[in-house]
């Protein structure tokens, strides 16, 4: 029998979905993740839209200090912003920012105790990405409504 050196090492035991064991790191990282499972693709995906949302807030800055600037500058971030390219990017902005306030709802959820058994789990993650699109199509008809009239 061995001495365990590392009282965390009982910790870095786990199991794969499909029964393997494996020898976890401390924190989690991207070889323990299945990327098959609903819940560790909806985890690094509500990193991922952190992130968009920083570049997001950069592109509110830049349009905010063009339209400061004057209406050279202004006209300059307005027609990247309306160009196909500008528009595919506020498209994903609109989705990053729906999944990642929906997925945040979810986690005060699960802060107050809330929703850990597996079906509830699985549940509420695809009432997240269902309410993402929903929401990002809604958002984006309203806005070409509003802009047509």
């Amino acid at each position: 029998m061995s001495i365990m050196q590392d009282s965390r090492e009982a910790t870095m035991i786990g199991r794969r979905t499909d029964g393997t064991t494996i020898r976890r790191p401390l924190s989690p990282h991207l070889q323990v993740y299945d990327m098959m499972q609903l819940t560790s693709a909806l985890s690094i995906s509500g990193r991922i839209t952190g992130i968009i949302w920083s570049v997001g807030l950069l592109v509110l800055v830049w349009w905010l200090v063009a339209t400061a600037s004057g209406p050279s500058a202004h006209g300059t971030v307005s027609w990247f912003l309306s160009s196909w390219l500008g528009v595919l990017g506020l498209v994903g902005l609109t989705a990053a920012a729906w999944f990642h306030t929906l997925n945040g709802i979810r986690h005060l959820a699960w802060d107050a105790g809330y929703g850990y058994d597996i079906k509830t789990t699985y549940k509420s993650g695809q009432a997240v990405l269902i309410g993402t699109a929903a929401a990002t199509v809604l958002t984006w008809l309203i806005a070409i409504i509003a802009w047509a009239s």
